[in-house]
């Protein structure tokens, strides 16, 4: 764990056997990038190349970054949670069904941008064990609500599956922004795979079909489907295709005129501007990511969306952190905790950036970040 990053990379590189041309095709670098990276060159300063190093290199991220909290998936109460799901979602396990379905799907969007990821994650059970039957619109989006949360805590082959019901059930139904929306959460589950450049294609494709609908909800949706396809073509590193999609949300916020959430998209200028922030980070720019997260006034949101008012927090948090920056990036994740505390215990992102800030905690700072771990659930 004393080891320079680069080291632990190349170590369990040259332990799966995989040459520097191979792992980098995976997770969509070049072969000189990660042999600079394994040679100390350059650090790797993005949090989704790191997590797609991991998956590759099948070993934990925190071995790779260094936290030597190598046994966290096991203590994570995520797991826990996900095994009713899974069974409902592939087996067809019977849950006990919620009894109204179209109440339910608008309530449990609405507590995941609450950020309430615990109701949502008690109740997809039921309503999964429900969707048999409904109308195809209403199936659509309520495995779209499945989708996302699967995503959000990291569990993206389920994720994948929900998403991918949603899309065959949104097709049905025949609506541009459903279909939109599926599409979107199939690009979601699949940019952490190594089918992400299809995952991008699909997203630009996709938005670009969207566009010009004159529809509210179609252009939301073309929106939110543009911010992904920049921060998918900005974990390539390529800063134009992801300034150009960026741009493209930019007209249709412009054009919509107002944060709103057409199809529980949160798309508007504001959202926009939080994802030049997220882009920054992906492009490992920590100091464009924080010059950009100053320019977003997140009380422009509906209070509502608390999911995505504390996105620039935790964007802040991991840009600290890649700049060795640990006491900013701690109070960037505590005021995430005062605000959503279910993002600290359920964020993917949020977890790994406790865990890079516990193995580096020294000093004062050290009760701190291991309180916070220990709330986060990240260490007992």
């Amino acid at each position: 764990m004393t080891e320079p990053i680069g080291r632990r990379i190349a170590l369990h590189r040259r332990r799966r056997g995989l040459s520097q041309a191979a792992v980098a095709g995976l997770v969509g670098r070049s072969e000189s990038w990660l042999s600079q990276v394994e040679r100390g060159l350059r650090t790797v300063d993005s949090y989704t190349v790191l997590r797609d190093l991991a998956r590759v290199l099948r070993v934990d991220i925190g071995t790779l970054a260094g936290s030597g909290q190598a046994s966290e998936p096991e203590r994570s109460p995520v797991r826990m949670d996900v095994v009713e799901i899974e069974r409902t979602l592939l087996v067809g396990v019977a849950a006990e069904p919620v009894l109204d379905v179209a109440s339910a799907v608008p309530e449990l969007h609405a507590a995941y941008q609450a950020a309430r990821y615990d109701e949502v994650l008690a109740a997809l059970p039921g309503l999964i064990a429900a969707l048999d039957g409904q109308d195809a619109a209403l199936i659509a989006r309520g495995y779209t609500v499945a989708a996302k949360t699967l995503t959000k805590i990291g569990s993206h082959d389920l994720a994948l599956v929900a998403a991918d019901r949603a899309w065959a059930a949104a097709r049905r139904s025949g609506g541009p922004a459903d279909v939109g929306m599926a599409v979107y959460q199939v690009v979601c589950a699949l940019l952490p795979t190594p089918r992400s450049a299809l995952a991008e294609e699909l997203a630009a494709t996709s938005a670009a079909r969207l566009e010009d609908d004159a529809d509210p909800a179609a252009c939301s949706v073309a929106g939110a489907l543009w911010l992904i396809a920049a921060v998918a073509a900005a974990r390539r590193t390529d800063a134009a295709a992801s300034g150009e999609r960026l741009n493209r949300a930019q007209r249709l916020a412009d054009h919509l005129g107002e944060d709103a959430n057409y199809r529980w998209t949160a798309f508007g200028p504001t959202n926009v501007a939080i994802h030049r922030v997220s882009v920054a980070v992906e492009l490992g720019d920590a100091p464009g990511a924080l010059a950009a997260a100053e320019a977003v006034d997140v009380d422009q949101l509906p209070e509502a969306l608390r999911s995505r008012r504390v996105q620039v927090q935790l964007d802040v948090a991991w840009a600290h952190a890649q700049r060795r920056r640990d006491a900013e990036a701690l109070v960037a994740l505590l005021e995430i905790e005062r605000a959503a505390p279910q993002v600290t215990r359920r964020n993917a992102v949020a977890r790994d950036t406790i865990r890079q800030l516990l193995a580096r905690a020294r000093g004062s700072s050290g009760a701190a970040v291991r309180g916070l771990a220990h709330r986060a659930g990240v260490v007992v």
